[in-house]
C-alpha cells in the first residue's frame, strides 16, 4: 500500500486526498487550519458519492487517513507528496525547505500550481529533480486531467515513474514538454476569462448570458473532442485545410480584445493541418461525427439526470412535448391495453452486441410502470401527501432485437388493480413486431410507515375504470411464466 503526503488541504488539496485515499492509498494531511479535516471530510464525503460510480469494476478498499500537526511528521514514509499551499512563490520555497529536509529522497513532490513554472518552484531547492508540476482540475478526484511539467532537471525516468504513478489513481497526466507560465488549460482559461471581461464591462452580454454561451454550445463539444479536433469536423470532408483557408482570415477581424495572433502563413496552415492528421486522421469525417454525436448524447442525457445546463433545456421540452405524446385516463381507450410509452431508442441505450442492453429494458419499463400510476393519480403531488406504489415483483422477457434509433412504444394491460395490489403486464413494440414484455406486480405503501396499505378512493376509482374497460381483454400470453420454454 502506498502513501500520500498532503500539503495545504483546501478544496484541492482534499480533492488530492479524496482521489488517493479512494483508490487505496494511505493519505497524511498537514495543515494548520484547525477547520482542516472538517472541510477535507466534506470533501470525502462528496467523492464518497461520486467518484466510485465512474467504475465498473469495484475500487480498492479505502486507505488510512491520518491528520498530522507537523508537516516533516506528515512526509514521513510518503511516495507522493503533493503540495496545494495558497499560490505565492515565497510560501512555496519555504514549504518546498521544509519538505525536503524531512521527506524520502525518493518521493515525488507536485505541486498544484495554476500559474508557476517549475523552474521558479526548483530554485535554490536541496534536490530540484525531485520537484515538478502536477497541476489538478476542480474536482480533483473526478476530474482525469493532470498537467505534468518538468525541467531538464528532472530524468526522464523520474518524469515516467510520476505518471505511472497519476495512472494509478486514475488521471490522465499530460506531459507538457516545454514549461510555460500557466501552462496549457488555464492559459486558454485565462483568454477566455479576459474576452469575458471584457463583454461584461462593454455592456454586451451578461455573466449568465455567456455562461449559457458555452455550456449550451462550445462547451460540450470541447468536453468530448477539443478544440482542433471539432474544427477538423467543422471543415467537412476537406477537412482542416479546409476550415482553416475558410475561417482563418477572421482571426484579423476586429471581434475580439486579444488581437495578438500569429501571422497566418502557409507554413503555419501546413503544421496545424499535418498535426491534426497524425492526431485523428485514422478517423474519416463520418466516423468522427458519429463519435461526436455518441459523447454528445451520452453527456447530454446524462446532464438530463441532474436537470442542468442544456439537460434542463431537453427536459424541459421534454416536458412540452409529453401531454401530447401520452393518453391522459379520460383520453385512452380503456378496451386496449394503454399506450404508457413512445420514444426512439437513444444511442446511449446499447451495448456492445449494438443492440438494447438488458438493463434499459427494465427501464423502459419502469418508465411505462410511472406513467400508469400518473394515469390513475399516483402522480408527484399524490407521492407528496405519502403514498405511492412500490414493485415487488419484476419479469422481463426478450423477445426481439432493439437498436439504436428505433421507435418503439409500450402498452400497458392491468392484470389486476384491487386494494393494495397492482399487477401490470407491458407490451414493448416496433410498428407490429413484439420485441419484450414486462410484467410488474407492485404494492400500494403508506411513506410514512413503509408498509402497505390501501390507496385513496380517487386511485380505487381510476383502477376500477381501467379494471371494467379491459375487462374483455384476454389474459396475455407469458403473463406469470418465470422462465420461457427454449425455442
Amino acid at each position: 500500500m502506498k502513501t500520500a503526503a498532503i500539503i495545504g488541504g483546501g478544496v484541492i488539496g482534499g480533492g488530492w486526498a479524496a482521489r488517493f485515499l479512494l483508490n487505496g492509498w494511505n493519505v497524511q494531511v498537514f495543515d494548520p487550519d484547525p477547520e482542516a479535516e472538517r472541510k477535507i471530510g466534506e470533501v470525502l464525503d462528496n467523492a464518497r458519492r461520486s467518484l466510485p460510480g465512474l467504475s465498473d469494476v469495484p475500487l480498492p478498499e479505502e486507505g488510512a487517513l491520518t491528520f498530522h500537526a507537523e508537516m516533516a511528521d506528515a512526509v514521513q514514509g510518503a511516495d507522493w507528496i503533493q503540495e496545494s499551499v495558497p499560490e505565492r512563490l515565497d510560501l512555496k520555497l519555504k514549504v518546498y525547505k521544509g519538505l525536503q529536509e524531512a521527506c524520502d529522497p525518493g518521493a515525488v513532490i507536485g505541486s498544484s500550481t495554476s500559474g508557476f513554472k517549475p523552474s521558479e518552484l526548483q530554485e535554490g531547492a536541496l534536490r530540484p529533480e525531485q520537484i515538478v508540476v502536477t497541476h489538478p482540475f476542480n474536482p480533483v478526484y473526478l476530474l482525469p486531467l493532470i498537467e505534468v511539467v518538468p525541467t531538464a532537471a528532472n530524468s526522464a525516468e523520474f518524469v515516467a515513474h510520476a505518471q505511472d504513478l497519476l495512472k494509478s489513481v486514475g488521471f490522465f497526466p499530460l506531459h507538457v514538454k516545454k514549461e510555460i507560465d500557466a501552462h496549457i488549460a488555464d492559459r486558454f482559461l485565462e483568454a477566455v476569462w479576459r474576452e469575458a471581461l471584457w463583454l461584461v464591462k462593454d455592456g454586451i452580454a451578461t455573466t449568465e448570458e455567456i455562461d449559457e454561451a458555452i455550456r449550451m454550445g462550445f462547451g460540450i463539444r470541447w468536453a468530448q473532442m477539443g478544440l482542433f479536433e471539432t474544427y477538423r469536423v467543422a471543415g467537412g470532408e476537406a477537412g482542416m485545410k479546409h476550415f482553416m483557408a475558410q475561417f482563418g482570415p477572421a482571426l484579423e477581424w476586429p471581434w475580439t480584445k486579444l488581437m495578438d495572433v500569429p501571422e497566418f502563413t502557409d507554413e503555419l496552415v501546413d503544421l496545424i493541418a499535418g498535426q491534426s492528421d497524425a492526431q485523428s486522421g485514422m478517423h474519416s469525417i463520418r466516423e468522427l461525427e458519429r463519435i461526436r454525436d455518441n459523447n454528445l448524447v451520452g453527456m447530454m442525457r446524462a446532464l438530463k439526470a441532474q436537470n442542468w445546463g442544456a439537460g434542463a433545456v431537453l427536459n424541459a421540452h421534454d416536458a412540452a412535448l409529453k401531454p401530447g405524446a401520452l393518453p391522459s385516463l379520460d383520453q385512452a381507450d380503456l378496451s386496449q391495453p394503454i399506450l404508457t410509452l413512445a420514444r426512439a431508442v437513444p444511442l446511449d441505450w446499447t451495448d456492445y452486441n449494438g443492440h438494447m442492453t438488458e438493463s434499459k429494458y427494465l427501464e423502459a419499463f419502469a418508465n411505462s410502470t410511472d406513467r400508469f400510476m400518473e394515469i390513475i393519480g399516483c402522480d408527484a403531488d399524490y407521492i407528496a401527501s405519502g403514498g405511492s406504489y412500490f414493485t415487488a415483483e419484476t419479469h422481463i422477457r426478450h423477445i426481439d432485437e432493439t437498436h439504436a434509433g428505433a421507435k418503439i412504444e409500450v402498452r400497458t394491460q392491468m392484470l389486476l388493480g384491487a386494494g393494495k395490489k397492482l399487477h401490470l403486464f407491458h407490451s414493448m413494440y416496433e410498428g407490429d413486431k413484439l420485441l419484450a414484455t414486462g410484467e410488474s406486480f407492485l404494492l400500494h405503501v403508506s411513506l410514512e410507515t413503509r408498509r402497505p396499505c390501501a390507496p385513496s378512493t380517487e386511485i380505487e376509482a381510476a383502477l376500477g375504470r381501467v379494471a371494467e374497460g379491459q375487462a374483455g381483454l384476454p389474459y396475455p400470453e407469458g403473463a406469470g411464466n418465470a422462465i420461457r420454454k427454449p425455442v
